[in-house]
């Protein structure tokens, strides 16, 4: 009786002794369980809520309101990747995305140390960093002969909240700016033009008395800030910016409307910080749309053909109303050929451009003189007259 006594005390005794470990190793375990579910979701991670799956991905509000989370879970039949999402599934993780931001403010620090404006190195150094698929990659070739065209540009109409400030005057500012940079046009302002007319607004006559060969008139709308301040040892500032600029370029020799382009900024390069940071935030959204259609708007004013006209005869001497400011050099030789005949399309009754006239003989540039002008001498022919155009001899 005794040896079943001390039997039953010593199988009591050690369940006793084990029961707390089992205890142990269960509540290890739920809390490794709610320390899995609390972990923080991965950008493309999918949940189901009530039957309904869920796909945790950029919020799209994050790129205009700066308080909102950058990552939000979103339904995924109403999912669809915008550029911000686009630029997180390229680059994998939030490390890829932070390496990039560090290389962003790199350039924008070296553009400051090269004294470069910004909105000309933007698209290279950006597109070289396959983040805007929509901006130039390969390098712009400009046509022969390398002459710059005239053009006009009219003062932007301002459709945004920003009327006060003459934003439609900073746009044409900015876009004249970027489009002397670039060597390949002369940009004139309707202040300085008068035409034999006494009408800006008349295409032909801008063609026939200032070799003005397009006309562009342009619009500024959707132009948005959204600024947020930081509290600590020191108040910080950040303001993002979007705008959207529309520009028509109509070609003066025809009266017509060449091409429409339309370009809006990429938000989350249109970022400041500190004193004035929305000002600045809206510059750069500026000067960024501008550069998503420069080089579509430089390609179609260099597509048209580049002629100057006789402006006056005396004697063996002819002067030509373009020259140095235009591309022309002493010994640069000129075609010359009478205006030719206006070509309307039969059916559409628009009119397709006017043929080279008559052919005169060539020219020899001699001297440059003037803002742009220049003096030629006959090298073969005759019968020049004032209204004779003249176009570069292709070598």
């Amino acid at each position: 009786m005794k040896k079943l006594l001390v039997l039953l005390l010593f199988l009591f005794a050690f369940s006793c002794s084990h029961m707390p470990f089992v205890k142990k190793e269960s509540k290890e375990k739920v809390q490794k369980e709610e320390k899995v579910a609390e972990e923080e979701p991965k950008p493309g991670d999918i949940k189901v809520i009530d039957g309904v799956e869920y796909v945790y991905a950029r919020n799209r509000r994050y790129m205009i309101l700066p308080n909102e989370p950058e990552y939000t879970w979103i339904r995924k039949d109403k999912y669809s990747p915008t550029l911000g999402e686009a630029l997180s599934g390229a680059l994998g993780g939030g490390k890829e995305v932070g390496d990039l931001q560090k290389r962003i403010a790199k350039l924008e620090e070296e553009i400051k140390k090269k004294g470069l404006s910004p909105q000309v190195v933007y698209p290279v150094q950006v597109g070289s960093l396959g983040l805007l698929s929509s901006l130039p990659l390969v390098p712009f070739e400009f046509p022969s002969p390398k002459m710059k065209r005239r053009i006009l540009i009219m003062p932007f109409e301002d459709r945004t909240d920003y009327q006060g400030e003459h934003v439609g005057e900073l746009v044409a500012r900015r876009l004249i700016s970027r489009l002397e940079a670039t060597g390949t046009v002369i940009c004139v302002t309707p202040e300085s033009v008068e035409t034999g007319k006494g009408e800006v607004g008349d295409l032909k006559s801008l063609h026939d008395y200032h070799n003005i060969l397009a006309v562009l008139k342009g619009e500024i709308s959707g132009l948005y800030t959204s600024t947020s301040r930081t509290l600590g040892k020191e108040e910080k500032e950040t303001s993002f910016a979007i705008s959207r600029i529309s520009i028509d370029i109509y070609n003066t020799e025809t009266g017509t409307l060449l091409k429409r382009l339309t370009g809006r900024n990429p938000v989350f390069l249109a970022r400041e910080t500190g004193e004035m940071s929305s000002e600045k935030a809206r510059i750069k959204a500026i000067d960024l749309s501008i550069e998503v259609i420069i080089e579509e708007l430089l390609r179609t004013v260099l597509s048209l053909d580049w002629h100057a006209r006789i402006a006056s005869i005396d004697g063996s001497r002819i002067f030509i109303n373009a020259g140095r400011l235009s591309g022309l050099e002493k010994g640069t030789i000129l075609e010359v050929f009478s205006q030719g005949e206006e070509i309307v399309d039969s059916k559409t009754k628009m009119p397709l451009g006017r043929t080279k006239g008559t052919y005169r003989g060539e020219l020899e540039v001699i001297e440059l003189f003037g803002v742009d002008a220049s003096i030629a001498k006959v090298r073969s022919g005759s019968g020049f007259t004032t209204s004779d155009l003249v176009y570069v001899k292709n070598e």
